[in-house]
């Protein structure tokens, strides 16, 4: 018996969009099983939002986002950050000639967010950040270095410029870089602001890019937390891992 094929230009979109809602549901239940948790609960919005670089990139709800990392490259700009729905929210421009790293963190319009700059001769590999396209101390933000010298696991302290003690640190960073399995912490506690995980496709491989997403909570700072996220490949670039 013959069965009549529909045109692939009519059931593409359909496949898409039911690939698109299982990646969706995978990605939250890997955050689960990420947390310990054995079924997914909806982060709960924290009653006062983290805004650490602007207020303007909080939403009251989660958010996700694909961050898109070109392994292949000879030119500056090789960070896009895109919503679930292809939409580019941030880029990511580099300095190649400069006599230390230093990362720019740009909106959709390349407009200066952040910049982002190791500092020199700095053993734990500390990295600052300033507001806009600034390197000047009145713009710090905040800075990030290694909690230790030597790691097996990615952990990272966060302090912000207001914090000149640095006794204990307002964010941490855990979990495993090479798996691109990293979680985003309130201080020394167990609250999450946010988690990443590894995406692999196709397309991705074939175009050696290097692509992983990161959930955003609910009321916190979509900006800061891309930011974390280009430190946090920087650092540990620079080991090798």
């Amino acid at each position: 018996m013959h069965v009549p094929l529909f045109p692939i230009r009519h059931t593409l979109p359909l496949i898409l969009a039911v690939l698109r809602k299982t990646r969706q549901w995978l990605n939250r239940v890997t955050l689960a099983a990420m947390a310990g948790t054995t079924s997914y609960c909806p982060p709960t919005p924290l009653a006062t939002p983290i805004a650490v670089i602007s207020a303007g990139y909080c939403t009251p709800y989660p958010v996700d986002l694909a961050i898109i990392k070109k392994v292949i490259t000879i030119t500056d700009g090789n960070f896009a950050v895109s919503d679930v729905n292809g939409n580019i929210l941030f880029k990511v421009k580099g300095a190649l000639l400069s006599l230390r790293d230093r990362r720019v963190l740009l909106d959709a319009a390349s407009n200066p967010i952040v910049s982002m700059q190791q500092k020199m001769l700095s053993a734990h590999r500390r990295w600052e950040v300033y507001r806009g396209d600034s390197s000047d101390s009145k713009d710090l933000l905040f800075s990030v270095k290694k909690s230790s010298l030597i790691q097996f696991k990615t952990q990272l302290d966060v302090f912000l410029a207001s914090n000149r003690s640095e006794d204990n640190c307002d964010f941490k960073i855990k979990g495993s870089w090479l798996e691109r399995s990293c979680v985003v912490y309130i201080g020394d506690s167990s609250a999450i602001i946010a988690q990443m995980h590894k995406k692999h496709t196709v397309q991705s491989i074939a175009l050696g890019k290097d692509n992983f997403s990161v959930t955003v909570y609910p009321n916190v700072d979509h900006a800061f937390i891309v930011s974390l996220i280009v430190i946090l490949n920087e650092i540990n670039e620079d080991r090798g891992d």
